[in-house]
């Protein structure tokens, strides 16, 4: 903190610090409101700090992993902090390097790192999403104990307990790993950090208003569980997120700071609930599709700016259902598992048709679901409004971010985008308007109107 104080940044820390709240659930303080009892997550340390250097070797040595360390970073982030952080580990002991080179998360890079990893006792991830899956990934499968330097902003995913990998048949899932032990983030790398890093971790923030009235709608309906703890974790600072999203694309030292406290109390909120909907619904399998099938026409964006633009989809076409007073009536389901199979390959589409059954309603589950909607719409309704952030403020502060709008603005093609909005429901068994809209027999519809 003192080197931004030197440096002229003001910080604007909340009071007790970018870790007040964060420190309370890591030491079983923080009660949860649903349960009355404290709070147990699996993390020992987290750090978020204007400035970490001269402390990186503290932090670790705190943690007892071991006696000799091995740093993996890519070559972007062992510019960033790498180079930094392996330098002062060698105050505690003999320090390798694994620098890997365009990674992917997927199972040929966790072969690949897990050859390079045999026989290494610590190991301290230093990046982002890539690395630190595939690093949580690869020794969760060994029950070794790691941490990670964060360098940038750009995902949920530092504090969460799962891995997001590519299987070898395309399908990208969520893997059961484990978390972290330290987790550090030094605020100054991250905001010199390419702005559409940032960006792209501000979409997966801005993500939580559709998110929570997909989830709503499906406890509502479905009777799918649901929890308010994620959102009373978050609420605080998502609104000083939301204040500051213009200063992320001028790398502000506090728009980062409340950037990284969202996305750390979003991936607490995991440990509470033990999944991770409060933050991943239908604007999500849209970017899980993009992700799976679009080969080549794939621009290479992230993940993050992806579910930007899908989460402005998702708002709008909510809003169409939020805007009616007549509720939706829908019909039963229609998907052709030999359209799947055309689309995603014959493995995908049988794993995925498996996966969506309890979402395929014949006549008699469309008309029970029609049934509670002309029941409880004009409640619902107004239920869902609440959690609902108005479309043109969310454009605006992804516009202020930085973050991609559209699919043009992707580089994706158009008719391929609207094609994963469409399909996209197709991904997981999480009831979403998409669903509502699909069997409406609406999709298509609204689907024409991205661009």
């Amino acid at each position: 903190m003192e080197t931004a104080r030197k440096a002229g940044i003001a910080t604007n820390a909340p009071a007790g610090g970018w870790t007040a709240l964060i420190d309370d659930v890591l030491a079983g303080r923080w009660v949860n409101p649903e349960t009355g009892k404290t709070a147990t997550v699996p993390y020992e340390s987290i750090v978020i700090e204007e400035s970490l250097d001269g402390a990186e070797a503290d932090l670790v040595a705190a943690l007892k992993l071991g006696e000799r360390f091995t740093v993996v970073a890519d070559h972007a982030t062992w510019d960033a902090m790498g180079s930094r952080v392996a330098k002062a580990l060698k105050a505690l002991g003999p320090v390798e390097t694994v620098i890997l080179d365009h990674p992917h998360a997927d199972m040929a890079a966790v072969a690949d790192l897990t050859d390079k990893l045999q026989g290494a006792e610590a190991v301290v991830a230093v990046g982002s999403g890539t690395i630190n899956d595939l690093c949580k990934f690869v020794t969760g499968k060994t029950n070794r104990r790691y941490a990670v330097f964060g360098t940038a902003a750009s995902m949920n995913g530092y504090t969460s307990t799962t891995a997001s990998i590519t299987l070898e048949s395309g399908l990208k899932v969520s893997l059961p790993s484990h978390a972290p032990s330290g987790f550090f983030i030094d605020l100054g790398v991250t905001a010199a950090a390419p702005r559409y890093l940032s960006a792209s971790g501000f979409a997966d923030c801005l993500v939580r208003s559709v998110a929570q009235v997909d989830w709503w709608m499906s406890h509502r309906l479905l009777g799918s569980l649901y929890s308010t703890v994620p959102y009373v974790l978050q609420q605080k600072d998502e609104d000083e997120l939301n204040a500051r999203a213009a200063g992320l694309a001028d790398g502000d030292i506090a728009a980062n700071g409340y950037l990284h406290r969202v996305l750390t109390l979003c991936g607490l909120g995991v440990s509470f609930t033990g999944m991770s909907n409060h933050g991943s619904m239908g604007e999500h399998q849209i970017s899980h599709y993009i992700d799976c099938f679009a080969g080549d026409r794939h621009p290479g964006t992230l993940h993050g700016q992806q579910v930007g633009v899908a989460t402005l989809t998702m708002a709008r076409i909510q809003r169409h259902y939020l805007e009616s007073e007549k509720p939706p009536v829908i019909r039963p389901t229609v998907i052709d598992p030999a359209d799947m199979a055309q689309r995603m390959g014959d493995e995908i589409a049988a794993q995925c048709f498996a996966e969506i059954q309890p979402k395929i309603f014949d006549a008699n589950g469309a008309a029970a679901i029609n049934e509670k909607l002309a029941d409880m719409w004009p409640t619902l309704r107004k239920e869902l409004q609440a959690f609902a952030l108005p479309v043109e403020e969310m454009e605006q502060m992804l516009r202020d971010a930085g973050g991609p709008m559209t699919a043009a603005d992707l580089g994706l093609p158009v008719d391929f985008y609207r094609e994963a909005v469409i399909h996209s429901r197709e991904m997981r068994n999480r009831y979403s308007f998409v669903d509502i809209a699909a069997d409406e027999g609406l999709l298509a519809d609204l689907a024409a109107r991205e661009q």
